[in-house]
């Protein structure tokens, strides 16, 4: 399914990537459909990143398709949701690539900003939860969690990210056709891997506070996730940051 062009506004490509979303997946839709209806003057899709899902995921999402305009449906194979990302992304032919959780934690109101961010030069635009404006619900363990994952990040690579793992980004299609074919994690440090070497190559990179409240019902391990974050530090620390060509920012004016 291809997005309608619009010579005044960037077209917009949203991924959701989703394993086993049965439960939410039909309010996250309806949701997100409405909000981009009343809220995104860009074209938009939303594309349902499957990446092997056993549940009734699929059912559900082709079921969403025919009942939403602007709703399509990915299937991928294998599992990760870096490599769902991937996928959508490089098989997009929007101005501008995007993706969320499929729980929504973080609040609609600020995605228009981040497309808007795009429309005004920058590469890449995430939500930061972690910004001194921004509004967030979880428990004390998790916060602690990513305040001392974002400052290992920028001990190690002089960054200055502001939230690397923030389930809430856009950036420009150009962009990801230069960095994602050199990401090589496909799961969680997905997100980690784009901002080090977007943030090391002179990308532009914009961070919007935002208001997020934590999913209670997260099946996401932080044990295995951490672990698999330090191995991917470590590789990118000592096995170097690879170059990537710096794209030209949108043309089109908002």
């Amino acid at each position: 399914m291809s997005i309608r062009t619009d010579s005044k506004h960037a077209t917009v490509d949203i991924t959701i990537p989703v394993f086993n979303e049965e439960d939410v997946l039909a309010e996250t839709i309806a949701s997100l459909t409405r909000f981009l209806e009343k809220n995104l003057l860009n074209p938009w899709r939303v594309t349902i990143a499957d990446n092997a899902s056993t549940d009734n995921t699929k059912t559900i999402s082709e079921s969403l398709c025919s009942q939403y305009q602007g709703v399509n449906y990915l299937r991928i194979s294998q599992k990760g949701r870096g490599r769902a990302l991937r996928t959508a992304w490089l098989d997009s032919n929007a101005d501008i690539v995007a993706y969320m959780d499929a729980d929504l934690s973080t609040d609609l109101v600020h995605f228009p900003q981040l497309i808007q961010s795009l429309e005004s030069g920058s590469h890449i635009a995430i939500g930061s939860r972690l910004s001194t404006e921004s509004q967030v619900d979880r428990g004390f363990k998790r916060e602690v969690i990513s305040r001392g994952y974002n400052l290992l990040i920028n001990s190690m690579f002089f960054t200055g990210l502001p939230d690397a793992q923030c389930g809430f980004k856009a950036l420009t299609r150009t962009t990801a056709e230069a960095i994602v074919p050199y990401i090589k994690n496909n799961n969680w440090f997905f997100d980690t891997e784009l901002l080090v070497i977007a943030a090391k190559r002179g990308f532009n990179i914009t961070s919007v506070p935002v208001k997020w409240i934590d999913d209670p019902n997260s099946t996401v391990n932080v044990i295995n996730t951490a672990k698999e974050d330090i191995r991917g530090l470590l590789r990118l620390r000592f096995g170097g940051v690879p170059q990537v060509s710096l794209p030209a920012p949108l043309s089109k004016d908002p």
